[in-house]
């Protein structure tokens, strides 16, 4: 019998739509994992001996220049997984991997999940979706770190961000933000001091507090809104993928 429910083990999106059976093969390799602000999970070039599903938290996966220019690509929260490379039979991972807020994750060697991927099933399925997010929200971040000014960019930054942690309180510094959006720290100051003097945000010891969210997503590129739906999009197939699985195992039950 093939059963469909929220795993009540996992609050990851893609883990906590797979079917019971497969949830319950991966469940023994799955191993919990507590990481810190500021930790490095892996740097440019490391093999990927793990994969990790975010429950809550976020990683930030960072490319960076000979020079040491940093520049953010992607942020992974709960509805995504880190380590992906590895899937593709690729194994050494291609950017950094850092701790952008305390993270809870379940990780898994990555032999073992290619195992369950190559299975064809529900994982490999909802897999393939999260990757292509992954390639159309590098490709909106390119687009607006190329065309729109830094402090819509930030907006856009921002609001995700507060989308990934369900918080208004974001522990972030100048330097943070810096390396992130890879703007040098001055540029960074006039942007966010923009967006405080039109009363969205207020900056205090390192904390940025979003005070209007509505005015905020006004004031914002459409870069935000476009990888907003985008994510949406996503979640709603794995939703009706699980529902297409449950339908089926009710037909074979009959």
């Amino acid at each position: 019998m093939l059963a469909v429910s929220s795993q009540p083990g996992s609050r990851n999106k893609i883990l906590g739509s797979l079917p019971d059976e497969e949830f319950a093969r991966l469940g023994p390799y799955l191993e919990p994992v507590e990481l810190e602000k500021g930790e490095i999970v892996y740097l440019t070039g490391d093999d990927i001996e793990y994969v990790y599903f975010i429950e809550e938290g976020l990683l930030s996966l960072i490319s960076t220049t000979e020079t040491g220019a940093t520049l953010e690509l992607i942020m992974v929260g709960s509805e995504g997984v880190v380590g992906l490379p590895a899937i593709l039979r690729n194994p050494m991972i291609p950017w950094e991997v850092s701790v952008q807020f305390t993270t809870r994750a379940l990780k898994i060697r990555a032999k073992k999940l290619q195992e369950e991927f190559d299975r064809g099933e529900a994982l490999y399925e909802f897999v393939l979706h999260y990757l292509n997010l992954m390639i159309a929200q590098i490709s909106q971040a390119s687009i607006c770190n190329r065309f729109h000014t830094l402090d819509e960019t930030l907006g856009r930054w921002l609001l995700t961000i507060q989308d990934r942690i369900n918080s208004d309180t974001l522990d972030l510094t100048h330097e943070i933000i810096s390396n992130a959006l890879g703007g040098p720290r001055t540029a960074i100051s006039m942007a966010v001091g923009k967006l405080q003097k039109d009363g969205l945000i207020r900056c205090s010891r390192g904390k940025i507090f979003i005070l209007d969210r509505a005015g905020l997503e006004a004031h914002s590129c459409e870069c935000y809104r476009i990888i907003r739906d985008q994510l949406s999009h996503v979640l709603k197939n794995n939703e009706g993928s699980a529902s297409r699985l449950r339908l089926t195992a009710h037909a074979s039950i009959r």
